[in-house]
């Protein structure tokens, strides 16, 4: 779907094709998953966040780092996989225009940001957000906007903190119940292959093999047509240390965790962090291009009712996953324009 041929972008078929055996030779018979003695892990271009300070701040127990813009209000900006805070690049000065201080950290796992002991959880992931609205020192005003993993971040948080958030913007994963209904059908378990593919430690190699191919080609499929060359080099640097992207695809080997998914804990577990609705006020975006989650105007329609009674959906032509970057000038225009209510 859509694959960059300028930039030698992979679809997930061809990838796997051309990549098997190589990770059979060096996975499987080197008997290990990483090579931490060789991993280098190249820094962003200086150019590229020269607009953005940048900091490191303690938040539940990990180390994050950071980029902002502007002072005013938190809003606190949550990336996702395999992406970087680069994605929100052209958010934030529009943020820091409307008087707001934009952050983004780089989620836990992703460098420069700590790589946490274990793999996380999504309690993991609301309990970092309520730690870094009170390491910013957001207040009643405060908003948060999500995309992607940052979504289910998002999600937790607001159930953790009911009265957190002033306003909430929500791009691309629907609601858990909304997910659960797509996610067994068979047009969307092929676009899922990564979630049951990311549970063999394979795939570590799998991933990082040619320069990251396989988020060369994730990128393509997700958001089909766009050229993401700005984009790639960011989203890779984050995961170029074995550690990093162990601690990324742990975000799925935990959720898809084949013991426990689907088990009473495991649903228990996630109804409590984004299977209920939610009280704030909250706008979801959602791309007509989406190469993950393919939404028509009457499946938006289904996602307001499981978000919460203060919610609404609204989709964005002409965009897929990333929508971010591919039509920043109307993903801000919707964002600014709620936020401002």
């Amino acid at each position: 779907m859509g694959s960059n041929d300028d930039h030698e972008q992979m679809s997930r078929r061809s990838f796997l094709a051309a990549a098997s055996g190589a990770v059979i030779a060096s996975s499987v018979v080197a008997g290990g998953w990483d090579d931490r003695a060789t991993a280098e892990v190249a820094p962003v271009p200086a150019a590229d966040t020269a607009p953005f300070q940048t900091g490191v701040v303690e938040a539940n127990g990990l180390q994050f780092h950071y980029l902002e813009a502007g002072q005013g209000p938190l809003a606190l900006c949550l990336h996702g996989f395999p992406d970087s805070p680069f994605s929100y690049r052209y958010l934030m000065p529009a943020l820091a225009q409307a008087g707001y201080r934009a952050v983004v950290p780089y989620m836990r796992g992703y460098a420069p940001t700590q790589v946490p002991a274990r793999y996380c959880t999504t309690t993991d992931l609301a309990a970092d957000v309520a730690a870094l609205r009170q390491a910013f020192k957001g207040d009643d005003k405060a908003v948060l906007i999500a995309h992607d993993w940052g979504t289910v971040a998002a999600y937790g948080a607001a159930q953790l903190e009911p009265t957190a958030w002033r306003r909430i913007v929500i791009m691309n994963v629907p609601p858990l119940l909304v997910v659960g209904q797509m996610m067994f059908q068979y047009p969307q378990i092929k676009r899922e292959f990564y979630w049951w593919f990311f549970q063999m430690h394979a795939s570590n190699d799998a991933v990082r093999a040619d320069d990251f191919k396989f988020i060369d080609g994730i990128w393509a499929d997700w958001s089909p047509g766009y050229n993401a060359q700005a984009d790639l080099p960011h989203a890779k640097d984050c995961l170029r240390d074995p550690a990093n992207l162990d601690a990324a695809l742990g975000y799925y080997r935990t959720f898809f965790n084949p013991d426990r998914f689907m088990s009473p804990p495991m649903i228990e577990e996630q109804g409590k962090t984004w299977g209920k609705p939610i009280t704030q006020e909250t706008l979801y975006l959602h791309g007509s291009q989406d190469g993950l989650f393919p939404l028509d105007a009457d499946g938006l329609k289904r996602v307001p009712p499981f978000i919460g009674p203060r919610s609404q959906a609204v989709m964005v032509d002409g965009v897929g996953h990333f929508m971010l970057v591919e039509k920043p000038q109307n993903v801000n225009n919707h964002i600014l324009g709620f936020i401002a209510g």
